[in-house]
């Protein structure tokens, strides 16, 4: 029963910044991979960041290089998306997705279809 809870969206002005977390129960924390995606109406749910069970292997879409960071705290169970100088653009629901992987997969997965868990998602509105 794995469960993935989105926090700390909001409505902020363009060049802010915004921290998204991810808690995650139900697991082994360690052995998941983890990524953020985002959706907003009319297009599929996009990729943003995605990083491997030890944080070693990061990546991301090339519209977020440069501005947003990916983290982990095994410690913690928690996942992280860093956000700086935030666009209009970057306004969507954005999700969580975990994917248990074997102890030899040292991969981050950046496909909808990768992911087995979901949360539901946390708003993000960026004003011009």
């Amino acid at each position: 029963q794995v469960q993935l809870v989105e926090s700390g969206g909001g409505w902020v002005q363009t060049g802010d910044s915004l921290r998204l977390s991810c808690g995650f129960s139900g697991g082994t924390f360690s052995t998941y991979a983890f990524g953020w995606f985002r959706r907003t109406p009319g297009r599929e749910r996009e990729f943003i960041a995605a990083l491997s069970k030890s944080g070693g292997r990061i990546g991301y879409a090339d519209s977020v290089k440069g501005r947003f960071i990916i983290s982990r705290d095994n410690a913690a169970k928690m996942v992280y998306l860093q956000m700086n100088n935030l666009k209009p653009e970057d306004t969507a629901v954005y999700y969580c997705a975990a994917r248990p992987l074997p102890p030899h997969d040292v991969n981050f997965y950046i496909r909808r279809y990768d992911y087995d868990f979901w949360g539901q998602g946390t708003q993000v509105t960026v004003s011009s």
